[in-house]
This record gives C-alpha cells, structure tokens and sequence, in this order.
C-alpha cells in the first residue's frame, strides 16, 4: 500500500507541477504581450511628448531672463510706489494741518466779527434808537396835543354854526 500512495503522491505532484508550469507560461506570454504595448505606448510617448517637452524648455530658458527682468522691474517700481505714497501722506498731512489751521482762523475771525456787529447793535440801540424813541413819543405827545387843541377848536366852531354831536360823530 506504500507503494500505492507514493505512486498517486507522485503523480499527484507531476500534476501540480505541469499545471504551474502552464500558469507560467500563461503568465510570460501575458507579460510579454503587456511589455510589447507599454514599449508601443512608450514609443508614442517618445514621438508626441518629447517635443513639446522640449519646445517648452527652450521656452522656459527663453523666458526666464525676461522673467527676472520683469521681477526685477516689480520691485523697483514698488520701492518707487511707496516712496511716493509715502510723499503723498506727508504733503497730505501737511495740507490737512494748514487746512485745520485756516479752518481755526476763520472760525475765530467770524466769532470776532459776530461779536463786533452785536456790541455795534447794542451801541446803535442806545446812541440812535433811545433818543428816537424819545424823539418820537415826544412827536406823539405833539401831535395829540395839537390835534387836542385843534379838535377844541373845532367843537367850538360847530357849536357856534349849530352842528350836532350826531353830526359830529356821522362825519
């Protein structure tokens, strides 16, 4: 029975043997024909990709001196801006402060001239309009008297052409 069992271990064997053995054939002719369409693919790669990379490294070496000079340019003309800028805030500052200033000036020379017109009323009121207004009540006090006297006089007058007071007042 020994026998037996080594023989259809044996055989066994030689089974698994032929059929890795197919696996790997199967496998080599699987990789040989995925390497044959990465070298196509390769080869493509080499034709259509390889200008353009190397067109776009002449341009990049192209441009590259452009590109500091451009950089170069960007600094110098920012270090200018902010000098400018920083003019700019000085001569503005300076324009605000004069402004301020004039501003100040103007308000004190109004303050001044309103006090001035009122200390001039106050002054016109007592010299003019005081002795004006006694000038006029005198007048008043004039004319009533006159118009008092005139008025006498006149009764008298209407009493003498016989007139009535009913006339009088109907008139």
């Amino acid at each position: 029975m020994n026998e037996t069992l080594l023989t259809i271990f044996i055989i066994g064997t030689c089974v698994a043997v032929v059929i890795q053995a197919g696996i790997l054939l199967a496998l080599f002719f699987s990789v040989k024909k995925t390497s044959e369409r990465m070298e196509a693919i390769a080869k493509r790669v080499e034709v259509s990709v390889l200008p353009v990379l190397e067109s776009t490294k002449v341009i990049l070496e192209d441009a590259t001196p452009k590109l500091k000079e451009i950089t170069a340019n960007l600094a110098e003309t920012t270090t200018v801006l902010k000098a400018q800028v920083a003019r700019m805030d000085v001569t503005f500052n300076d324009a605000v402060d004069r402004t301020r200033l004039q501003v100040i000036r103007v308000d004190e020379l109004v303050s001044r001239t309103i006090d001035r017109v009122e200390e001039t009323t106050e002054m016109v009121q007592h010299t003019v309009l005081t002795p004006m207004k006694q000038l006029a009540g005198v007048v008043q006090g004039l004319s009533v008297g006159i118009g008092s006297f005139l008025n006498r006089r006149r009764k008298a007058a209407m009493e003498a052409s016989g007139a009535t007071e009913d006339e009088e007042m109907f008139i």
